[in-house]
């Protein structure tokens, strides 16, 4: 975590020295500079973490203009200069900030300031918990209301479609996404007052025809992401046979939604099993399919992880199916 740190006084400086010298990728802002300029500047740069050895009515009126999001915004620790106190003011959770705190606190032999209410009460931190696991947060205010209500009731009920290693105590999984209070899937609900978390895990296998158009594309996996009920922002790759390498339609396609897509060749799509064969396909690319065992071979991250939810489907000039990661989630 690269941190600089910003005092004012001498003795500020003094303890701004001893804690750049025992913490490891920081630096001490020593430029002739006002204390608000320093700060600010910390945002333009790539900085992790901002120590502050004054005042915390200075360094919020010095940050009221500067934040953004907290999944953006450094963390901002703020000590008086005896360093008796680290208190964690912004960005504490996704930023690092609680856990920089006790760290400097350790450093100091002061007290951390922590005032998040998950930390106090010892309850899932549910931001943290999604990056932990890689899972996208489909609404930040629910993700506010849901930690609430977890703080005041004690737990929350969870609908997953995707397997536990280690459950939060906290946690209470439920069979029904419509009693869920968090629900965590790829797939979309239209209707529900659910926190979603989504792993981003879905893999989408390609074939085609010769000169196909990206708007092709488009059109064939939104039906079929639409027919299927699942969302077409979790899409984490496209797949297809190597002779579609220089396909500008599918390149042009992956491009557009911003995935990466990746390319198997005959022999790797012919080692995939259980999936649908077409003499057809065989003929032109020496391949028994190409969408479905494209699809499962994007989706593993160990031989045999990949599973296929939608199987093959055509259009005119387009081939299309899915596939899913293989995800255990972790306390």
């Amino acid at each position: 975590m690269k941190t600089v740190i910003i005092a004012i006084t001498q003795g500020g400086k003094t303890l701004a020295e001893n804690i750049n010298a025992q913490l490891s990728d920081s630096f001490v802002d020593k430029r002739d500079l006002p204390v608000f300029a320093k700060i600010a500047d910390s945002w333009k740069q790539e900085i992790d973490a901002v120590i502050c050895i004054m005042a915390t009515g200075i360094v919020v009126r010095a940050l009221a203009p500067l934040c953004v999001d907290k999944t953006k915004d450094p963390c901002v620790l703020v000590l008086d200069e005896k360093g008796q106190f680290v208190i964690s003011l912004l960005s504490g959770h996704l930023g690092g900030g609680n856990k920089l705190a006790k760290e400097v606190a350790t450093i100091l032999d002061a007290q951390p300031v922590i005032t998040t209410a998950s930390d106090v009460t010892g309850h899932t931190a549910l931001d943290l918990f999604a990056a932990k696991n890689s899972l996208v947060v489909e609404d930040s205010k629910k993700l506010i209301e849901k930690s609430a209500k977890l703080i005041n009731h004690g737990s929350l009920q969870i609908y997953s479609e995707y397997d536990f290693e280690s459950l939060p105590v906290d946690f209470k999984l439920v069979h029904k996404a419509a009693l869920a209070d968090l629900i965590i899937s790829d797939h979309i609900f239209s209707e529900t007052d659910a926190l979603i978390l989504r792993p981003c895990a879905l893999t989408v296998g390609l074939g085609c025809n010769r000169g196909t158009r990206s708007e092709d594309f488009i059109t064939a996996v939104s039906e079929l992401f639409a027919d299927n009920s699942l969302n077409l922002k979790s899409i984490s790759s496209f797949a297809s046979i190597d002779l579609k390498q220089d396909e500008q339609g599918m390149l042009d396609f992956a491009t557009v939604t911003k995935a990466e897509i990746k390319f198997y060749t005959k022999d790797q799509l012919n080692s995939v099993e259980n999936v649908s064969h077409s003499a057809m396909v065989f003929k032109a690319t020496g391949a028994k399919g190409v969408a479905e065992p494209a699809a499962i071979l994007a989706a593993e991250t160990i031989p045999g992880s990949g599973t296929l939810i939608v199987r093959k489907r055509k259009w005119k000039d387009v081939t299309a199916a899915v596939a899913t990661k293989q995800i255990r989630l972790v306390a």
